[in-house]
Parts: structure tokens; C-alpha cells; sequence
């Protein structure tokens, strides 16, 4: 599959078909992997790329800190090295993020936003639950290095907890191959002490707000929210969707069924059905 030059770097990505690019965004601590069982689902008439991010799966890793303004500068330039225009995002995670971030700096380049499991506003420490909010606190203070770094815990853990349906050996193995150092995954420490909590880290609380400006007055944008239920590890619970449904601009909310927080692992068609509706209905 591709890998294309970006700054002093390359990103490698998956892609298919042809016509009106469709961008698959993952986040933390997948790659294009996460998308293998929802792309063959998606309808023909597109052109379906699904990057890794910079640092993490098959693509580059160079010598950065791997903050949200690094990952937004490399993912600028493949968007650009590939030409790509009137985009529809599909974003999970800190892909949703990044998806959002994107399309507010480029509005007239985005057709549509698809998102799930994902950063729609800054969160107080309060709003998570007991068990995230001790991950959290224990991935921020300084056991969060011997945790990430020495046990892969962000790996070993996420699609084996974060699922409802635990992923064999060989199913991880993609997932485990571009990790095998410490330093290799210094990427997965620094998205996982990222989240913007009470106003922490600053640079990336005011990422989220500017881009919520965005979110809440684009109208003319098609977006649509997934939903979930059945798991603790959920991100996007009923109280955040009235939330998303109430503050964002043309929005749709489809829910899709039983699935941990990385959703395409247990509902990759349910998910594909629902994009490939909202798609049509507004002619995507």
C-alpha cells in the first residue's frame, strides 16, 4: 500500500476504489488496522484512504513530541501530497479529533464529518467514570511511563478491555508490530496523557474549543454521530449524545448497536450500514 513523503517523514496509508475520497481517521493506539473489517462495507464510488498517523502503525516515526500540533502538521501535508478535495471524514477517537481540527481549518475542502468514540468538547475530571478516571490518573502521573513504555499497556490493553469481544493473538499482532521499544511508543503516552481535562493540557483544550466553534456553526456540513451501548468504555455515553445533539450543527445520530470504546472491532458493518445511509441520503 502507499506511503507518501510528508515533511521529514512518510505516512503510509490504505486505500481503495475510486471517486469522492472518503478519509478514515484511527486514534490511540490503532493504525489503518482498525478499519480492515469497515471498508469492504463501505459502498462502491469512493475512493477510500485510511492513514496511519505519524509515529504510530507502518508510518514514519521521526524525532517529535508527538503533541496534537504534531500530528495535525504531518496529517496537513498528506492531505496536501495527495491533493485531496472535497473530502468526507471519518474519524475515531483522536482520528475524530484530528477529523474536526482538519475540517475547521479547511472548511471549504469537507463535505461531510462521520465520527464516533470520539472529543467533542473539553471534559472535566469529574464526567469520567471511576475506573477511566484512575487510568487516567495513573497513565498522568510518573507510573504512566513504566506503564506505556515497558508494558505496552496502552496496546494490551485496549483491544482486549476496550472490546466487547477480546482479539486473538493474530489479530493483534498488527497492532502490537510497530511497538517493540520503549521509545516506539512514546506516541501512545503522549495521546493518552493528551485528553483535555479541566482545561489540561491548555494547547490541546483550545484545539477542541476552536474547533467546536466550527463544529457548532457549520451548518451546511453534513455530520453524523454513531452510537454505542453495552460497555464501560465508553467515551460517548446517552448524556454526551443530547449533548453533540444539542451543539452541533446538522447533525444526524445513528446508533449502531452493543460495542466496547474501538467500535469497529465489534460493529464494523453496523457501522459500514450507517455510514453508507447517511451518505446517500445526502448525496456524499
Amino acid at each position: 500500500m502507499p506511503s507518501t513523503d510528508v515533511l521529514d517523514s512518510a505516512m503510509y496509508h490504505e486505500e481503495t476504489g475510486s471517486g469522492a475520497p472518503f478519509v478514515f481517521l484511527h486514534g490511540n493506539p490503532a493504525s489503518s488496522h482498525l478499519w480492515r473489517k469497515v471498508l469492504p462495507g463501505i459502498r462502491a464510488g469512493a475512493r477510500l484512504l485510511a492513514p496511519d498517523l505519524i509515529g504510530m502503525g507502518r508510518s514514519g516515526k521521526p524525532d517529535v513530541p508527538y503533541r496534537f500540533a504534531d500530528h495535525a502538521r504531518y496529517l496537513d501535508a498528506w492531505f496536501d501530497r495527495l491533493g485531496l478535495e472535497d473530502v468526507v471524514l471519518v474519524g475515531h477517537d483522536w482520528g475524530g479529533a484530528l477529523a474536526f481540527d482538519w475540517a475547521a481549518r479547511h472548511p471549504g475542502r469537507v463535505r461531510g464529518v462521520a465520527f464516533f468514540e470520539t472529543i467533542v468538547r473539553t471534559m472535566s475530571w469529574s464526567e469520567l467514570g471511576e475506573a477511566p478516571r484512575a487510568r487516567a490518573q495513573a497513565i498522568r502521573s510518573p507510573e504512566g511511563e513504566p506503564l506505556v513504555l515497558d508494558r505496552n499497556f496502552m496496546v494490551e490493553t485496549a483491544f482486549t478491555g476496550g472490546v466487547l469481544t477480546p482479539l486473538g493473538e493474530e489479530e493483534m499482532r498488527p497492532y502490537l508490530e510497530p511497538y517493540p521499544t520503549r521509545e516506539s511508543r512514546r506516541p501512545l503516552l503522549e495521546w493518552a496523557r493528551s485528553m483535555p481535562l479541566d482545561g489540561e493540557p491548555a494547547d490541546v483544550a483550545e484545539r477542541v474549543r476552536t474547533y467546536g466553534g466550527w463544529l457548532a456553526s457549520s451548518h451546511d456540513v453534513p455530520k453524523l454521530l454513531l452510537t454505542f451501548d453495552s460497555s464501560p468504555t465508553l467515551l460517548i455515553g446517552p448524556e454526551m449524545a443530547a449533548w453533540c445533539a444539542a451543539n452541533i450543527a446538522g447533525l444526524e445520530v445513528e446508533h449502531c448497536g452493543p460495542a466496547g470504546h474501538h467500535a469497529p472491532e465489534d460493529r464494523p458493518e453496523a457501522i459500514a450500514a450507517a455510514i453508507n445511509a447517511w451518505t446517500e441520503r445526502h448525496g456524499l
